[in-house]
């Protein structure tokens, strides 16, 4: 019984940390460490209420997850997102299994795509001489929310 709530109860704490991240990165730019580390920490927790098997599928689920945050972290070197937006792809990554990872990340970056041509507009049509700074989490909680109805709503695929 105590695991069936959580397996009902994660999903919705996953959603309220990344609406919280999404909401925080939109007004401030940043992306507190404690939303990325919850949402890591609470991810093994998800494994074992949804059964995965310690070898190879927790593990496979971490290495995957060590691949993107890997990969992000080469964009964060060359500038191209901030630290928070990194460490959030690769906590929400750990969620994920392969296929509704992929279609996080593609959704995420679509959506970073548009968000990044209407700032890039506003910044335009204010003339404004600072530099843009896009707030990429929220790209990052779209792509999540986009897949997290998986989590919920197709327990027994």
């Amino acid at each position: 019984m105590a695991w069936s709530v959580l397996h009902w109860l994660l999903p919705a704490i996953l959603l309220l940390l990344l609406l919280s991240a999404g909401i925080e990165d939109a007004r401030r730019r940043e992306i507190a460490n404690w939303k990325n580390a919850a949402i890591a920490l609470l991810a093994p927790l998800w494994w074992v209420t949804s059964g995965l098997a310690p070898w190879p599928d927790m593990a496979i689920q971490f290495g995957m997850a060590l691949i993107v945050f890997a990969l992000f972290c080469v964009a964060f070197h060359f500038g191209q997102m901030g630290g928070g937006d990194v460490k959030l792809i690769g906590a929400l990554a750990l969620w994920l299994p392969l296929t509704p990872l992929l279609q996080m990340l593609l959704v995420m970056s679509l959506a970073g795509g548009v968000l990044t041509l209407v700032m890039l507009a506003d910044h335009h049509i204010r003339k404004s001489q600072r530099i843009l700074e896009v707030p990429y989490g929220v790209a990052i909680v779209f792509g999540g929310l986009a897949v997290l109805h998986e989590l919920l709503l197709n327990q027994f695929a």
